[in-house]
């Protein structure tokens, strides 16, 4: 039986001779020898056979890329989806006058949080009904349906923005945390002379039709890994103020997306 003949994909031309162009060029600027292409090759086939290829790539390899296709652009720059999405979040049902409560265990640990926020478009429209999903670790510094004994959805879920694109939630203040460091991202993070830490960030995705998806994270001012986080994810226009009520803490922050 003849074979039915591939069809020629140009774009994935273009861009793998855009590559080999630039790598050796690299590879000019880096003087590598044999034995150190060959012990990088070892290691990215290690990277690959024990599933940390999207782990690297979203640490080390992701920011720079949002960064080189948003910086110039307005609206909230987006930040790193991370390894810890999943799909498939409960619904969280507004109660009139109440805060939405993100999907948590009775006797969640760590402090309680309100979080506020508003949601528009760089065109200056209140984008009411955009969906919103929302995940975090928990005081544990894990992530459930990860390396967490909660339950698959703790401290996950979506919900949508008001008539004035207004969202409150209630959840708890998440904490700093290491990336994985035994495999060979660690042995990388050893080669770098790099500590693994995160700062605590909450992560948040916006869907509105005829608006760009907003992926993006936010973050707390005071936290001690916000200068060096090993991802560098931390944005300016990302961070927020933790106040303190007494039995609570408060943080709000708005958010603006770019149309298609």
């Amino acid at each position: 039986m003849q074979k039915e003949a591939v069809k020629k994909n140009e774009r994935v031309e273009e861009v793998f001779n855009l590559f080999i162009k630039h790598i050796q060029a690299f590879l000019q600027e880096a003087k590598l020898n044999h034995e150190e292409y060959t012990n990088f090759v070892k290691w990215a086939d290690r990277l690959g056979r024990t599933g940390e290829l999207p782990l690297y790539a979203d640490v080390f390899l992701e920011t720079h890329v949002l960064q080189a296709m948003y910086t110039d652009k307005p609206g909230t720059q987006p930040s790193l989806l991370g390894p810890y999405f999943i799909e498939g979040s409960p619904l969280i049902e507004q109660v009139h006058g109440q805060p939405m409560v993100l999907t948590q265990r009775a006797d969640e640990a760590g402090e309680v949080l309100y979080f506020k926020g508003n949601v528009s478009g760089t065109d200056g429209r209140i984008l009411a009904n955009t969906k919103v999903e929302m995940w975090h670790n928990d005081h544990s510094a894990t992530y459930s349906a990860f390396d967490s004994d909660a339950p698959k959805y703790n401290l996950r879920g979506h919900f949508y923005t008001d008539e004035n694109g207004d969202f409150l939630v209630k959840t708890i203040v998440p904490v700093p945390y290491p990336i994985p460091t035994d495999g060979p991202t660690g042995e990388f993070l050893n080669y770098m002379e790099q500590h693994p830490m995160r700062p605590a960030h909450l992560h948040i995705m916006f869907e509105a039709e005829g608006y760009e998806t907003l992926i993006t994270q936010v973050f707390f001012e005071g936290d001690e890994w916000l200068e060096t986080d090993v991802a560098e994810g931390v944005r300016e226009d990302l961070m927020t103020k933790l106040v303190d009520k007494g039995d609570h803490k408060e943080a709000s922050l708005n958010f603006v997306m770019r149309p298609e």
